[in-house]
């Protein structure tokens, strides 16, 4: 079994994400690797669940919010 590095829930399903810096961290669910592991939108402050758009070594949700934050050039479709 394995503690949940979010919650601390002692759970025998945990699963572990493993990072390319080779830090390995333990979940007992989505929701709290997400919580733990995905980046936060610099424009809106939602977690990027999906692809998001990186600009400028910033992370962003989607297209608009990286043009409302003042990057040029970033759509959703080409």
């Amino acid at each position: 079994m394995a503690e949940c590095e979010v919650c601390g829930n002692d759970y025998d399903m945990a699963f572990y994400v493993e990072t390319q810096d080779g830090s390995r961290h333990a979940f007992d669910s989505f929701s709290c690797a997400i919580h733990r592991m995905a980046p936060i939108c610099e424009h809106c402050r939602t977690r990027v669940i999906g692809h998001g758009v990186e600009a400028d070594g910033q992370w962003y949700c989607c297209a608009h919010c990286a043009r409302e934050a003042g990057k040029a050039g970033i759509v959703d479709r080409v």
